[in-house]
């Protein structure tokens, strides 16, 4: 029972919330999740189960779309609804001038972490310094965002719908948009809709029969090599391997099983990335 099951986290419950749950259903302490959903958000949360843990570091690289809902007026010290309010003011925004802003984002930016996060510095948490009261600076993370669109605009709300890269923070993105707009707001509500290929389409709710996806058809959309005995004897045992192919993952399987996947390194051969068996 190798592979990923893909989760519709509802609000309320943290990400590893949802891995012991996985993890006491199937009876198995090898679980993992692909990248961090803060309690408030909801949607996608990919997780690995058994040799699927292997693959979380592949998926976790992958890019993300959410939609995002801005509550304007409110100012927290965790970026979101959740926190303690901070500052409180009335604010209206003209909806030309927001669309024009959100395009501003669509780039390659460095983003400040927010104090609220599990980003260690020193060794130890940002939230645990915030805790304590402690001061420090912040670290910033190049980030991309691909694309960004308004979807909605009230009196005291816009929601929007952003596809980000890896190491993105939302609530980090709505301040920056909220202090380019001269306003203040949080983020009251956050869904992942997609992570990868992997959709809300994809997704079960956490009460649901297990559903896993094996780690063959997780890595079916890469070259895939089927390989011969002598060629799997290699391979398990290190094998640089030379091909002609500029494809940046090569998938190898032995008697329909996933062996190894390999990646393309600086030295233009494909090297170990993970070994399955």
């Amino acid at each position: 029972m190798d592979g990923i099951v893909i989760i519709n986290k509802p609000s309320g419950i943290t990400s590893r919330d949802v891995v012991n749950k996985i993890s006491k259903k199937l009876n198995t302490k090898k679980v993992g999740h692909t990248g961090t959903l803060d309690p408030l958000a909801e949607g996608v949360l990919v997780v690995g189960v058994n040799k699927g843990t292997k693959l979380v570091e592949l998926l976790t690289n992958h890019e993300k779309d959410y939609i995002a809902t801005v509550k304007l007026g409110i100012e927290t010290d965790t970026l979101d609804i959740t926190g303690t309010v901070l500052k409180e003011a009335n604010v209206v925004v003209d909806k030309n001038k927001l669309i024009n802003t959100l395009n501003t984002f669509n780039k390659e930016y460095e983003q400040t972490v927010p104090v609220y996060s599990a980003v260690k510095i020193n060794g130890k948490k940002l939230y645990e310094y915030a805790r304590e009261g402690i001061s420090v600076e912040l670290p910033k993370r190049l980030v991309k965002i691909s694309n960004i669109e308004l979807l909605d605009l009230s009196d005291d709300t816009f929601i929007f719908k952003v596809h980000v890269s890896k190491g993105t923070y939302i609530r980090s993105l709505i301040k920056d948009i909220c202090d380019e707009l001269g306003v203040i707001g949080t983020m009251s509500k956050l869904v992942r809709i997609k992570q990868g290929e992997f959709s809300l389409d994809d997704a079960i709710n956490i009460d649901d029969n297990i559903k896993i996806t094996s780690i063959d058809e997780v890595l079916s959309k890469y070259k895939t090599i089927d390989m011969d005995e002598l060629l799997e004897k290699k391979i398990s045992n290190g094998l640089v391997y030379e091909d002609d192919s500029t494809e940046t993952y090569l998938y190898f399987r032995y008697d329909g099983k996933p062996v190894a996947l390999y990646r393309l390194e600086k030295d233009s051969k494909y090297h170990m990335y993970q070994y399955f068996k």
